[in-house]
């Protein structure tokens, strides 16, 4: 449900409601059911086909509210949510969105969904891939400051490529086109804006190219997002959270996914936050929460056949 005082409630009524979303799978709504009736009232969809999981309750409700209860609810959805996954009670998990101002003055530690979910499962990998129909973004570096997240590591760089290589084949994409930014102006210019690009970027491409990966680089980041929002690559690898961001958000606001990878699990997020201004007043649009569930349903199809496959071979 995301935190209770924003669009979450509203946003997965609404995409539960459509008859092309209702069957894609046995749906499990995690959260609070007396916030999921207020918000029932408020859109007039009902939910329905669906199993409830109630979790944490909070008391003296409001939506559009900066309330730490509902960060704390929201931290908790999550983690039942992933547990069903981990135990196998579910395919994937989807996610509506929290606030991390809520979850922070609850007293919690919090830099993301992301980190939190790859914690839970005891994974140390974990990365951010940001995908629509037209352009999709997997990223080296997210919620870190800049500062740190321009101290590259070819390691991390190789990690990033192949997870993003494996998250778009679970898409459909038999052998992705990727192509990897440069981290400097014109991807250093050969070393003229900074020798990082030719220091940990190139080797990690070569490394890549050696493991059978179809890709290249480092490309100039002012460019690259173009090319391949018009269909000369299928993924872009970004070294940090603006460098990816900003054209996915540009070219497909509402489109976008947020797809966790280096987890155990299926995830995928609406791209969108809170939005507490519009909360309760049934103005919230679903389109990024049905994209969303789309390709949850996709991936966790594309898995089980991975699975099938893979027992018929032994």
């Amino acid at each position: 449900m995301g935190d209770p005082a924003g669009v979450g409630p509203e946003i997965l009524l609404k995409a539960l409601a459509d008859p092309e979303i209702a069957p894609l799978a046995r749906w499990i709504v995690v959260g609070d059911r007396e916030v999921l009736a207020l918000a029932e009232g408020i859109t007039g969809r009902k939910l329905e086909g669906a199993q409830f999981v109630a979790a944490a309750a909070v008391p003296d409700f409001a939506f559009g509210r900066l309330d730490a209860r509902c960060g704390q609810a929201a931290i908790e959805f999550v983690r039942i949510a992933t547990g069903l996954c981990l135990r196998g009670e579910a395919d994937a998990m989807v996610t509506a969105p929290l606030n991390k101002e809520a979850v922070t003055l609850s007293g919690r530690t919090f830099s993301g969904h992301t980190e939190y979910i790859a914690e839970l499962c005891g994974a140390s990998e974990s990365r951010m891939l940001l995908a629509s129909e037209r352009l999709s973004t997997v990223h080296v570096s997210t919620h870190v400051p800049l500062r740190n997240a321009c101290a590259l590591d070819t390691g991390r760089i190789l990690r990033t490529i192949e997870l993003g290589h494996d998250a778009m084949k679970l898409l459909g994409f038999d052998k992705p086109r990727i192509a990897v930014c440069g981290l400097n102006p014109h991807a250093g210019e050969h070393g003229l804006f900074g020798a990082e690009d030719q220091e940990f970027i190139v080797p990690a491409i070569a490394a890549a190219q050696a493991k059978g990966i179809a890709c290249s680089g480092p490309h100039a980041g002012d460019t690259i997002f173009l090319q391949a929002s018009r269909g000369a690559y299928d993924l872009v690898v970004a070294m940090y959270h603006d460098q990816g961001h900003i054209p996915m958000k540009l070219i497909d606001f509402e489109g976008t996914v947020n797809i966790s990878l280096g987890i155990p699990i299926i995830r995928t997020s609406v791209d969108h936050g809170t939005a507490f201004d519009i909360a309760g007043k049934n103005l919230a649009d679903p389109r990024s929460m049905k994209q969303a569930i789309r390709m949850a349903a996709r991936m966790a199809a594309a898995r089980s056949r991975e699975r099938q496959e893979s027992l018929v071979r032994e």
